[in-house]
């Protein structure tokens, strides 16, 4: 089993899609947990503040340390974790063995920026990897902490009722997934090909390999670089 922790400070925008389609089913079968942690809850003030001017005087929020401090040293007291994420358009870029490797482990914190950042003592001494989904900034790190939990929990033996089918998504050997069709084979004259209706196994098997380098040299061909 995985657990994650997410910490944000919007835990509402985590509702539907961690708990709709493979990741609720996961859930279900006790193949992954996920807690959601409202940092607010360890907030300053009567207002359980949580963001705060930066020192410098640049534009925007920071969130605080403490708050973050607090809640990762709990759940540390708790269990060991693997990892402790920060999801932030600076880090590695999210990918198919990124997701591969999260899913070997057991127990891993994802913290969500929001605002205009975390303090950065945070990333400094509390944070083991950063990651990104792509080269953008969105208005926080909810949606990206539930992109890295449906890429790695729809990994896990189980949670998909074929399992054969992870293995050929695309990028699994750094390569597209082929084309893929079902019935009618013939609908308004756009044919499926013949060689997928042949019964052969060994020409379909060569014709998904030689169309999985074709659509990537055609359409991500920096894949193909090394």
């Amino acid at each position: 089993m995985i657990r994650f922790d997410i910490l944000s400070v919007v835990p509402e925008l985590l509702e539907s899609p961690l708990n709709h389609s493979i990741v609720r089913r996961a859930k279900e079968s006790n193949l992954a947990e996920i807690y959601i942690h409202d940092l607010r809850e360890y907030g300053k003030g009567k207002y359980r503040q949580v963001d705060d001017y930066s020192f410098g005087g640049d534009a925007g929020m920071v969130m605080m340390i403490e708050p973050v401090y607090k809640l990762i040293t709990r759940l540390k007291s708790e269990r060991e974790y693997d990892e402790i994420i920060y999801m932030s358009p600076d880090g590695e870029l999210l990918d198919q063995k990124i997701a591969n490797q999260l899913s070997c482990q057991k127990n891993i914190i994802i913290l969500c920026g929001h605002y205009k950042g975390i303090d950065h003592r945070i990333r400094e001494h509390l944070i083991t990897r950063e990651i990104s989904i792509g080269n953008y900034v969105l208005s926080g790190g909810e949606i990206p902490a539930a992109v890295v939990c449906d890429a790695v929990i729809r990994l896990i033996p189980g949670a998909i009722s074929d399992e054969t089918s992870a293995l050929s998504d695309s990028f699994q050997d750094d390569l597209l997934a082929p084309p893929a069709y079902t019935r009618p084979a013939d609908f308004n004259g756009w044919k499926v090909p013949d060689v997928l209706l042949s019964g052969n196994p060994k020409l379909i098997k060569e014709w998904q390999e030689n169309e999985a380098v074709e659509r990537t040299r055609r359409l991500r061909p920096e894949l193909l670089k090394d």
